[in-house]
């Protein structure tokens, strides 16, 4: 059977940002990346925040309107983050996924220290590549 955990279906490599970041800066990088939001990391590279679209929207709906550079990322994160571990299966998230409604999830160690991210789209195409390799299809 095909494993199911979020260490084998995670991005190794997400974009990081950090708190004092300008917002538009971290706009420039998501977008780079094609991420829909980010974990936000202190000065001692601790997970403190999660940037999302929505929170960079309305900043710079903002700074458009009152024709200025508002904020940082720190003054707009989400907080608490949501997690998941990098030894849950993908199952368990996706039943969080039900209730919290996420687009990404950090994911964090034993030792609660950023070791990736996870997507909705990543958490479909492990349930879809699971159903299919338990399922083949028929002639």
């Amino acid at each position: 059977m095909e494993s199911l955990l979020v260490s084998k279906y995670m991005s190794q490599h997400p974009v990081k940002l950090t708190e004092s970041m300008p917002v538009a800066e971290a706009v420039e990088r998501l977008l780079q990346n094609n991420q829909s939001g980010g974990p936000v990391l202190d000065a001692a590279g601790n997970l403190c925040g999660f940037l999302s679209e929505q929170d960079c929207i309305k900043a710079m709906v903002e700074s458009t309107y009152y024709r200025e550079q508002v904020c940082r990322v720190g003054e707009i994160m989400k907080t608490p983050v949501l997690t998941v571990r990098e030894d849950m299966s993908i199952l368990e998230v996706a039943e969080k996924l039900l209730v919290e409604k996420p687009k990404v999830y950090p994911v964090v160690d034993a030792n609660k220290k950023l070791v990736g991210c996870i997507t909705r789209t990543q958490i479909l195409f492990a349930i879809d590549k699971h159903l299919h390799a338990e399922y083949p299809k028929t002639a």
